[in-house]
Parts: structure tokens; sequence; C-alpha cells
């Protein structure tokens, strides 16, 4: 299958901050990952739900005026307390790629995926430095799975996980049992929010939140299933 998954058409990046997430992940999936199947991501989710949600105190902080959500202001200030150094222009990229919504504020499940990009991205600038620059050693461990589990869907590491590339992982989970590519489906089609064929980080990290009962409660019904 991997001679087929290379002669997948990727889309064009939107936007300059998407470009380099792209390119990030790439560089990032060519150094390998230690996750060896999709079951091993599962068996993470209740320590991920647990370090998003010591997140929330960081949110909650810098939520001044206790509306709930982040704004503008409030995200600079947050950067600058937590010394992570992007440009003004590239604070606004990030905060307009978060918010999903365009309600020109940041929801917690955006907060959470704007903090995974921002170490990305901010990794991709200075990798000796990043971790102890944002200040978020707790969410290190997090972080760090995140971009592995991601790597380890990208099969030919162009920096999007296809269709393909989803079904390929579950299979390798489940043995290449009937119910498989049902759950590759359904899964590929909870990142997919675009509905263009590839998932990019930023999509995937959207959907996991909602995996790990961030977003919008608990959905546990399906990690019997795959488990």
């Amino acid at each position: 299958m991997g001679g087929a998954l290379g002669k997948v058409e990727l889309p064009t990046p939107e936007t300059k901050l998407e470009a380099k997430m792209v390119e990030a992940m790439q560089k990032r999936a060519s150094k390998g990952t230690s996750v060896r199947s999709f079951n091993t991501i599962i068996l993470k989710f209740p320590k991920i739900d647990a370090s998003f949600r010591k997140c929330k105190a960081i949110f909650e902080e810098f939520d001044e005026d206790k509306n709930g959500a982040i704004e503008h202001d409030e995200l600079k200030r947050c950067f600058r307390k937590l010394e992570v150094s992007f440009t003004e222009e590239e604070i606004e990229d990030l905060f307009k790629e978060c918010d999903v919504n365009e309600d020109m504020r940041m929801e917690f499940d955006e907060f959470i995926v704007l903090l995974c990009l921002a170490y990305l991205l901010q990794e991709e600038q200075s990798s000796s430095q990043v971790k102890s620059r944002m200040g978020l050693a707790d969410l290190e461990a997090t972080f760090e799975t995140l971009l592995d589990a991601f790597a380890f869907l990208d099969k030919n590491k162009d920096g999007y996980v296809s269709r393909d590339e989803m079904t390929e992982a579950i299979n390798e989970t489940v043995g290449g049992e009937r119910s498989s590519g049902r759950i590759a489906m359904r899964r590929f089609e909870e990142m997919d929010w675009d509905k263009n064929g590839m998932v990019n980080f930023k999509e995937f990290l959207f959907a996991f939140t909602r995996w790990v009962g961030i977003a919008e409660g608990d959905d546990e019904e399906d990690d019997g299933e795959e488990a």
C-alpha cells in the first residue's frame, strides 16, 4: 500500500501558517514515531484528557474578563507571559487559524489546539529552547504524544493523513477485522472538517479534543469497539 499512498494529490495550503504547519509535520514525521498502533493512541486518552484539563487553569488565568473565552489582546498577553516568541503577524495568523467559530475569541478547545500548534511551530524555530520558554512543561508529554500520533497516521510523511492511511492504521490495530474499514471511515470523517479527503494537523487536533471529551462531552461509546 505504501506506493499507492505516495500518489495522493495534496491540497494547497490556504494560509502561510498552514504551509508552515504542514512543513513542520513533514519534518517531524520523517524522524519516525514511537506509536505502533492506533490502539496505543486510544489507551492514552485518559492521560491526555487529564493533561488537557490541567490546561484549564492556564485558560482561566488569561481569560481576564471571565467571559469563558480568550480574545486577541488576552492571547498576546498570554504569549508574553509564557515567553512564546512569535511576531504580531504570527500571533494573528495563529488566532485566525484556530478560531474555527469565527467569533474573534478562543473557546477552551480552540485554545488547546492553538497551544499545540504554537508548540510545534516554536519547536521548529528553536527546538532546544521551546519547552522551557513556553512554560508548559506539564503539557510537553501530551503535545509530544499528539505529534507522535499524527506521525504514525501520516504513513508517507507528506504532512497530511489520507483516507487510505487512516484505513491502514486501523487495520494494523484490529488485524484486518471486518469492522476496521467502518471504524476508520468514521474516525476519518470526524477529522476531515473541510471534506477535501486529507487531514492536516489542526483538523486532527480538533478531532482529538472531541475524542477525549474536551470539546462537546465524552465520546466513549466508540472506544470499546476499537480497544
